[in-house]
């Protein structure tokens, strides 16, 4: 109750007079104060929230701009604002990277969404390459002799046919695996051997694609921001999401190994601990997880 009247009031009185104030001393509106005080993903931070409760209609859609609309956006922030070119003339530059941030950010959401809604199609061409090339990465000396067989389960699937364990991240789930063995292909070796401990094992495959629904249930959380923020000065990609996933297999697998759990069968305990961990990192202002072989 006094958390909903102490927001009701500061958005609606306290936080207008506030701004006024601090512009009549400044003589800056908040969106310069903020470039002047803060970096990386504070500064981004602080924008968004800034554009998102402000009470001027342009300031709050800036948020919501497709990226060909940003550098017409920022024209109008300025615009709005009463900012001159000439007297600030970093205003321009640290906007039109914020936004392209801010709107980035929603964008990749949608994409990463989109390749999880396609669900793995053994009739797709394109999908049983990706499949095979997966197996070629992983066991480069190794033939598979048929499509569906007990082969899989070498390199961590649980059946013959490895397009049932993509049911949840759909073919998101096989890109990610596939990204990882061909741009770290030492590194998958060594995961993949290590995988196959005969008392710390695990399903190499299966928990890949289970990091790949931690990757995505954090991006649709809004829990990659600051990581997001911090490493991309723009828009935020694909390849960035790939590059996060990448991250998450390589210390789960050290995790996993520095914990030495007693079974497999506690491995959504350790899972869920792992999680947490993640979480607490990115609640770093200053967080930016990359890989550090």
């Amino acid at each position: 109750m006094f958390v909903t009247l102490w927001e009701f009031f500061y958005g609606h009185f306290f936080r207008f007079w506030m701004k006024w104030l601090l512009r009549q001393m400044t003589g800056k509106c908040e969106l310069q104060r903020i470039f002047d005080t803060y970096v990386g993903a504070q500064r981004t931070h602080r924008i968004e929230n800034s554009l998102t409760y402000s009470k001027n209609k342009i300031l709050q859609k800036a948020t919501q701009v497709i990226q060909s609309e940003v550098d017409r956006c920022v024209e109008d922030i300025m615009k709005e604002k009463n900012i001159n070119p000439e007297k600030d003339t970093s205003f321009k530059i640290c906007m039109r990277t914020c936004l392209l941030q801010i709107t980035g950010y929603k964008q990749l959401y949608l994409d990463v969404e989109s390749v999880r809604k396609k669900p793995y199609d053994s009739d797709n061409l394109q999908h049983e390459k990706l499949l095979l090339k997966l197996w070629n990465l992983l066991m480069p000396t190794k033939k598979l002799t048929a499509r569906i067989s007990k082969q899989w389960a070498d390199i961590g699937f649980q059946g013959d046919d490895p397009k049932t364990d993509f049911r949840g991240m759909g073919i998101l789930g096989l890109i990610n695996l596939v990204y990882f063995s061909e741009n770290y292909t030492s590194e998958a070796h060594q995961i993949l051997s290590r995988s196959n401990h005969p008392k710390l094992g695990y399903s190499y495959a299966i928990v890949g694609i289970n990091l790949t629904e931690m990757a995505y249930s954090l991006l649709k959380n809004e829990a990659l921001k600051s990581h997001l923020y911090n490493c991309v000065p723009g828009v935020p990609t694909m390849e960035h999401f790939h590059q996060f996933y990448c991250y998450l297999v390589y210390e789960f697998d050290k995790f996993w190994f520095q914990e030495e759990p007693e079974s497999i069968m506690y491995f959504n305990l350790y899972r869920e601990k792992f999680h947490e961990k993640i979480k607490g990192l990115l609640m770093d202002c200053n967080v930016a997880l990359t890989l550090k072989m």
